[in-house]
């Protein structure tokens, strides 16, 4: 039965700041997560574009992903007043804009993320084709599509999100006229922001470490370890919120009854814990760097980031350079078997002839 406002049952009833357990732990976390997250990824900002001695397509990847993890973390405050206070006090615009931006972020990081596993398996696989892709123009193109791609993957957040005022409580929240347009905004999240770039990342980390398996590149394998864990860290902090999505995709196609109101209360208590822990996954990034680079820390300090991304520069520019004397080696056997054959004929000729004269 809809409310007067044509609302879906139980869509303002209770919203996801009704619980003060759940939102006092997500103001919390959240607030951890700014300390953490927003000064260091900033700092790996700073890193890789003011003291890298070189910058590859990692180190632009890596760039990439820490400013649109800094980013998200630069909205955190505004959650965590929202929490704080468990009312929404600053309008309806904002409330589209700052979630738009987190969703917007959101499926940067994990496109950038599918992007860098490309390039790892690009490399390992087909080492031969990685000077054509490698590129700073071609490299900048790809991120100018991740970006815009991004941003009209999100525009759903700026239909559906509204806020809505019970009493003087406000909330920010999706709140629909027809179940289809939850089952819509939720079902697109799940398969555009986990289903096909988990798929792709998936496939392309099956084949590097069946790749390493075969071949000598085990000595890449710490290096697939950093991207691996990125990966992986991401999955695990947002795996939850998708979880919590399609509850409420289920909860959207379920029939009433007891069912339906047992999933609306998972979904609605769930939702607050499960998007903060969601932000986790954007200060994670620096602190598996720092661990990653912690042998730099005694002789270079605070240039131990930009001393780590560096050498995953000159691990790029070794691929290339080896690629490339593979080539010339290539060539000049192939240019020495082209003489070789040019000479057999003349050199057969010429040894005929000095037998005749000794003759």
């Amino acid at each position: 039965m809809a409310d007067s406002n044509g609302s879906s049952p139980n869509a303002t009833n209770e919203s996801i700041v009704d619980s003060p357990t759940a939102t006092s732990l997500g103001t919390l976390i959240l607030t951890v997560v700014f300390l953490l997250g927003f000064p260091g990824n900033l700092f790996v900002i700073w890193s890789i574009l003011a003291r890298a001695r070189k910058q590859s397509v990692t180190t632009l990847l890596i760039v990439n992903l820490a400013i649109a993890d800094g980013s998200l973390m630069a909205l955190t405050p505004f959650f965590i007043v929202y929490l704080g206070l468990m009312n929404w006090v600053i309008g309806n615009v904002m409330c589209k804009i700052i979630y738009y931006l987190c969703l917007a972020n959101m499926y940067a990081s994990i496109y950038l993320i599918m992007v860098m596993s490309i390039y790892r398996l690009v490399s390992v696989l087909w080492p031969q084709r990685i000077s054509a892709i490698t590129g700073h123009r071609t490299v900048m193109r790809v991120l100018a599509v991740v970006w815009m791609l991004v941003m009209v993957a999100s525009i759903p957040t700026l239909i559906f999100r509204d806020v809505k005022c019970k009493g003087k409580r406000c909330v920010c929240d999706s709140f629909h006229d027809a179940d289809s347009h939850v089952v819509l905004q939720y079902t697109l999240e799940l398969v555009l922001g986990f289903l096909i770039p988990y798929g792709v990342i998936l496939v392309s980390y099956l084949c590097i470490l069946r790749r390493i398996r075969q071949t000598k590149f085990r000595r890449r394998i710490r290096s697939e370890k950093l991207i691996l864990a990125i990966v992986l860290t991401f999955c695990l902090f947002w795996l939850p919120y998708h979880v919590i999505n399609m509850v409420q995709v289920t909860w959207a196609l379920c029939p009433k009854g007891p069912a339906k109101e047992i999933l609306a209360k998972i979904w609605q208590r769930s939702r607050a814990v499960t998007s903060t822990i969601a932000f986790i996954s954007s200060c994670a990034n620096p602190v598996l760097y720092f661990f990653a680079g912690k042998s730099y820390i005694r002789r270079e300090g605070f240039l131990f980031m930009a001393r780590l991304f560096d050498a995953t520069g000159l691990m790029d520019s070794s691929k290339k350079s080896k690629q490339n004397s593979q080539n010339s080696r290539d060539k000049d056997k192939d240019a020495e078997v082209v003489v070789l054959k040019d000479k057999d004929p003349d050199s057969a000729t010429n040894s005929n002839c000095n037998i005749k004269n000794d003759k």
